[in-house]
């Protein structure tokens, strides 16, 4: 029993020190060792590669969300805003003495005319906060289709400058040369910001507040998140300029495929007044009463009402977004 037992211990042993220099060579261990080491060499590199791309992944983030609360901040439009929009050089005293002698001349055409104290009153307030708040929005809107229609032969003398080798500065020199109105004003207007002092991406997001319009705001992200984190300026402007003259031709398109129904909403809208014109003309006596009589008012007030319900459905109907 003594025998076996020594034996066995023997035996035991043997196999434990086989077990401990064999298995790693056998199950793969050390080859495992080995290119877990070789891993571990190579991943301070790819840890720096992946620093970098984090790094500018953070830059671009910080950067849209500095211009996403510089956009939020200048949703409320002061008015010396709105009139550089519109592409006057007013003050506003000169704008308040301009609607307030409006609104004096409509209130007095009212007296003159009879048509009442209150009627008057109307076409006063009409006169001094409603007219030349639409002159600048009309203005505004004609303004900002000629800046659409040259803005991306703008974009591509940049991209065209960049890939020739010249600095974005001298490409927007240019464009204030060479280019038609307002795109003159507005880049020469940035080429100035950036004389005194201010860095570049933040002059051309400048140009969002000034005509405030998404292609203007696209170019302003643009060119800040390529002073900011780098990148193919060249590229990034050319696939602007691509989506710019995308959006001309769908807005063309639309234009000419929404002209039947424009035509025929000019019509019905003039229908009512061509024909009470007529009717005027030919039997003064019968329409006469809508003008005399209390119950006419009234008529004609309705059908004011109506006709400019018609009238903004049409047009809500016509126009299209995109």
């Amino acid at each position: 029993m003594n025998s076996l037992a020594v034996f066995f211990l023997a035996a035991v042993a043997v196999g434990g020190v086989i077990y401990v220099f064999l298995y790693p060579i056998l199950s793969g261990e050390r080859t495992t060792e080995k290119r877990m080491a070789s891993v571990a060499k190579s991943q301070p590199a790819a840890r720096a590669v992946r620093g970098q791309q984090r790094s500018r992944r953070d830059s671009v983030e910080n950067t849209l969300k500095e211009l996403e609360e510089r956009r939020k901040k200048s949703k409320s439009v002061v008015l010396a805003t709105r009139i550089a929009q519109a592409g006057l050089s007013w003050s506003k005293q000169t704008y308040i003495i301009i609607s307030v002698a409006i609104g004096v001349v409509m209130f007095l055409g009212g007296i003159i005319g009879n048509a009442g104290l209150p009627a008057a009153a109307a076409l006063g307030f009409a006169g001094a906060f409603g007219l030349p708040r639409w002159f600048l929005s009309f203005l505004k809107k004609r303004r900002e289709n000629k800046f659409l229609n040259a803005f991306p032969d703008a974009v591509d003398i940049i991209v065209r400058g960049i890939k020739a080798g010249l600095p974005l500065l001298d490409c927007m020199k240019m464009i204030t040369v060479e280019a038609p109105e307002p795109v003159k004003s507005e880049f020469r207007a940035i080429v100035e910001t950036q004389a005194i002092g201010m860095p570049l991406g933040e002059a051309a997001g400048k140009l969002y507040e000034r005509m405030p319009l998404p292609e203007a705001n696209f170019f302003g992200i643009v060119i800040a998140i390529q002073q900011k984190a780098g990148g193919n300026l060249a590229e990034a402007l050319g696939n602007l300029s691509r989506v710019l003259r995308d959006r001309k031709k769908m807005k063309g398109k639309i234009q000419a495929m929404s002209q039947e129904a424009k035509a025929s909403a000019g019509i019905i809208g003039s229908l009512p007044l061509a024909v009470m014109g007529l009717v005027w003309v030919t039997s003064p006596a019968y329409i006469n009463l809508l003008f005399t009589a209390q119950l006419g008012h009234i008529l004609l007030a309705g059908s004011a009402v109506w006709m400019l319900m018609g009238i903004l459905v049409m047009k809500k109907m016509i126009n299209f977004d995109f």
